[in-house]
């Protein structure tokens, strides 16, 4: 039977030499069976300051924890490490590249509810974890789930994230279902979303901000291709501009 294996990383930051400095995680066997993990770890790279901000996780809090490599978790994620279980995450690609460099060598199916979220709920103006907790009102159910494994819910941890992260799981299901009656399993359809890059309506930051970018791309190409250039664009946005350019 499936596993799913639900994760969040804090990490000392978000460059190439940063590293993993909390894991969170929950292993769904069933909806009455689920595992439940939440482990800190050293790390010989410094914390930036610009992490701390977010994660309120300071070089003391870590510095008698064990390396990556020992945490309970990381043994049950490599013997779960089969195609039939799904590694699920917001902005998948983020933590699995923070695994990877550890020495994970993914085989798992893999889900991404920030993706999924793209495609399922268009018309929200923000597909960010914290943002859909309030607009999808998983806060009102967080509470029993938290008690009833034994979780304190904060924002940017960890765990309290992956705890919301499992209520926005089971909204993307249904909305799958709805939206994709023809499928018979919603969590084929997940994957297959996760596949597929999101052409995006409105730009979201920017001197165009809330405009429509088909507009804007015949309007000021000279912009659009600087942009491309020149700023870090994730994967939807840079197939949103190649796609109306084209």
């Amino acid at each position: 039977m499936a596993k799913y294996i639900l994760f969040d990383t804090e990490t000392t930051g978000n460059q190439e030499h940063d590293r993993i400095i909390q894991i969170g995680a929950m292993i769904v066997h069933s909806k009455d069976e689920i595992e439940v993990y939440n482990e800190l770890c050293s790390t010989d790279v410094p914390i930036s300051l610009e992490a701390m901000e977010v994660h309120n996780i300071t070089p003391d809090v870590i510095e008698n924890q064990p390396p990556y490599s020992e945490l309970i978790f990381v043994k049950r994620l490599n013997e779960l490490n089969h195609k039939e279980n799904y590694l699920i995450a917001h902005n998948i690609n983020f933590d699995l590249e923070m695994i990877k460099k550890e020495g994970f060598e993914n085989q798992c199916t893999l889900i991404d509810t920030l993706r999924c979220a793209k495609h399922l709920l268009p018309d929200s103006p923000y597909h960010r974890l914290q943002y859909l907790r309030y607009a999808l009102k998983l806060y009102m159910e967080e509470g029993v789930e938290a008690a009833k494994q034994n979780i304190t819910i904060k924002a940017h941890d960890a765990i309290g994230d992956v705890l919301v992260m499992k209520l926005l799981l089971s909204k993307l299901v249904v909305l799958a279902k709805e939206q994709f009656p023809e499928d018979k399993n919603p969590m084929d359809t997940l994957v297959k979303l996760t596949d597929t890059p999101v052409l995006m309506k409105r730009f979201k930051f920017g001197k165009y901000k809330d405009r429509e970018i088909a507009e804007i791309c015949k309007a000021d190409s000279g912009y659009i291709k600087w942009m491309k250039n020149n700023l870090d664009l994730d994967e939807d946005m840079t197939f949103t501009l190649d796609y109306y350019l084209a």
